[in-house]
């Protein structure tokens, strides 16, 4: 595996704006879908012209995220031992991961991050809901330690057990060596029914990663929405309710209202950044320590 990893580990997308690109073309704000007809033809993403740039990222991707895979990820990035970096750190980071092709928005990553955030506190949400839609991409610093984009975006899905065919390119995972494994290409595979999604290995990401890094600081429902807002096939499409327990869906009652803000609130529009900062700084002194271990 580490010798395929070696030669295959090419980034289809040039930037991980490609893969928020296409969040936008596959699930849609429902308030721009006015027939049936319509929604089928942005779910299936089928006249994009980053269609094949997407289909290969997801071909990687669905190939090399393997149960062992996010075991070694895990071991290796939750020693929390690369660097020590604050919010805005991290932030400044994100900025240089601007897509430059990107005929339909051109803000950088503080810029998104704020239209979210400002939007969850425009609509009157608790001040730990909005400081969840300004830092909740944080992970994707993921990138500034060589990690390959398919290991760093993309939709999040349990590995472990059999792969939803509600997941997004389900066809490539009929090369993932786990999807043969009688081990892990059951239903339930190595978990047990409504085990919970604490006891559930996720397909290795900045979801996740961002969450082991946050855990101590957030309440629960915005560390719910940090882990999972990448969790399509379950907070879209319910195909994982076998191993959820009650406080499971209780909490994804609060991913699925954050989901919105983080999908449709990108605009040209930018924010005013300067008039905004005093009060995010603030926020984030609330909740974080001055240094976080990445």
């Amino acid at each position: 595996m580490k010798n395929a990893l070696n030669k295959d580990q090419q980034n289809p997308m040039e930037n991980v704006d490609d893969w928020e690109e296409n969040l936008l073309d596959r699930y849609p704000d429902p308030d721009d879908i006015t027939t049936d007809k319509e929604k089928e033809e942005f779910r299936n993403y089928v006249d994009s012209e980053r269609l094949e740039t997407v289909k290969e990222f997801y071909r990687i991707n669905h190939l090399y995220q393997t149960y062992d895979f996010v075991c070694e990820k895990e071991a290796d990035f939750l020693r929390f031992n690369r660097k020590e970096l604050s919010v805005w750190d991290a932030v400044e980071f994100l900025n240089t991961l601007v897509d430059d092709s990107d005929p339909d928005i051109d803000l950088d990553q503080t810029q998104h991050l704020l239209q979210t955030s400002e939007a969850i506190r425009a609509d009157g949400h608790p001040d730990w809901f909005v400081l969840t839609g300004f830092i909740h991409d944080l992970g994707k610093v993921l990138c500034l330690f060589g990690e390959p984009q398919w290991a760093v975006v993309g939709d999040t899905y349990p590995v472990g057990c059999a792969f939803s065919d509600t997941i997004v390119y389900s066809e490539f995972f009929k090369e993932n060596p786990d999807y043969s494994n009688p081990k892990y290409n059951t239903k339930l595979g190595v978990y047990k029914e409504h085990c919970g999604l604490d006891n559930v290995k996720m397909s290795w990401g900045h979801d996740e990663y961002l969450y082991q890094i946050l855990k101590d600081y957030l309440p629960e429902p915005a560390l719910y929405m940090v882990r999972y807002h990448s969790f399509y096939s379950q907070h879209r499409e319910n195909s994982y309710r076998h191993l959820m327990n009650d406080k499971d869906v209780e909490m994804f009652e609060w991913v699925k209202k954050f989901n919105p803000y983080d999908l449709y609130t990108k605009a040209p529009v930018k924010p005013d950044v300067k008039a905004l900062m005093p009060y995010y700084k603030e926020l984030v002194a609330k909740y974080i320590p001055n240094k976080l271990k990445f």
